[in-house]
This record gives C-alpha cells, sequence and structure tokens, in this order.
C-alpha cells in the first residue's frame, strides 16, 4: 500500500496509534490533514488503515460490527474479519490493510487472509511504514520515550523520507 504511513505500538503500559495526514492522488497531494485512526470499542481498541479510503472505512465498519458481535474479543474479531475479507467475492476486491492494537494484541490484517501479531508490539502499514517502523525499533530499544512520543517522532522520521507522508501527525493513546 502506498501512500501513508500508520505506525502502532505497546510499550511500557501504554499504547498508540499515529498517522500522517498526507492524501494523495497519483502524485499530486490532495489533503495535508487527513484522520486515518480511530478508536472502536468504548475506547479500548485503536486502529488505523493504508490504502483506499473508502475500502478502508468500510472495514471499519465490519470490525466495529465483529467486535460488538464478538463482545470485543479483539482475537476472535480480528480473525472472522480476515475470514470475511478473503471469502467474500466483494470484501476480497477491496484495497487496504488495517493496523489493529489493545492493550495486549497488535495484528496488522490485510486482504489475502494474512493476520501478522509482530513479535515486537509495533505495527507499521503504507509506503512510510518500513521508515517508520525503523526509527520506532531504534526509539523502543534506546530512549526512556514514552509510546506516543515514539510514534510521533518515527512518523516525523518517515516524513522526511516517504514523499507520501507529511509531518501533520494525528496520535491516539490507551
Amino acid at each position: 500500500m502506498i501512500g501513508t504511513t500508520i505506525l502502532g505500538l505497546r510499550h511500557h503500559g501504554k499504547v498508540a496509534i499515529g498517522c500522517d495526514g498526507q492524501v494523495t492522488n497519483n502524485n499530486v497531494v490532495i489533503k495535508h490533514t487527513a484522520r486515518k485512526i480511530r478508536k472502536m470499542y468504548d475506547n479500548q481498541i485503536l486502529a488505523g488503515f493504508a490504502g483506499s479510503t473508502a475500502d478502508a472505512l468500510t472495514l471499519f465498519e465490519r470490525f466495529e460490527a465483529k467486535l460488538e458481535a464478538f463482545s470485543g474479543n479483539i482475537s476472535r474479531s480480528v480473525v472472522e474479519l480476515a475470514k470475511d475479507w478473503r471469502q467474500d467475492k466483494v470484501l476480497r476486491r477491496l484495497e487496504a490493510m488495517l493496523a489493529i492494537l489493545n492493550k495486549e494484541h497488535v495484528y496488522i490484517v490485510s486482504g489475502g487472509g494474512d493476520i501478522v501479531e509482530p513479535d515486537d508490539d509495533i505495527v507499521a502499514i503504507g509506503s512510510g511504514g518500513p521508515y517508520a517502523l525503523a526509527a520506532c525499533r531504534a526509539f523502543t530499544r534506546c530512549s526512556d520515550l514514552s509510546a506516543t512520543q515514539i510514534v510521533e517522532e518515527s512518523i516525523k522520521i518517515a516524513s522526511g523520507i516517504c514523499i507520501y507522508t507529511n509531518s501533520e501527525i494525528v496520535i491516539e493513546e490507551l
């Protein structure tokens, strides 16, 4: 997925997710202050998206319905969303990725049916994701910054490298 940076982190008992604000259409910036993350299920779960906005919003709605159906069980909800996404002929065509986390779990979910729970409690998606991920790993190992500070500084670093990422950062924390 190109066109954004989403970074989520569980660190020292806190959970944070952040995004840049840039929206592009091919090689043109059309918005600088988009919000690509949200809190869900009574502010217990954080989620962000990379990819097509309309597709991601559809997936957010589906995921919220799964959370309601499974009483906020994030693991079960992620699995059921991935199964639907993979098996449904319409959903299968959606072009997006989701980063989903709470105080116990961290997931990346894709339309290919992939559910990844990273070993280091960091999720990074979008074109700036690898840059933010590298910075985030360095900060978690070599600093005393909070989860929110690490997410912010890491996305700032990504915005200096990735042309599809800006420094209009939005962060949510649990």
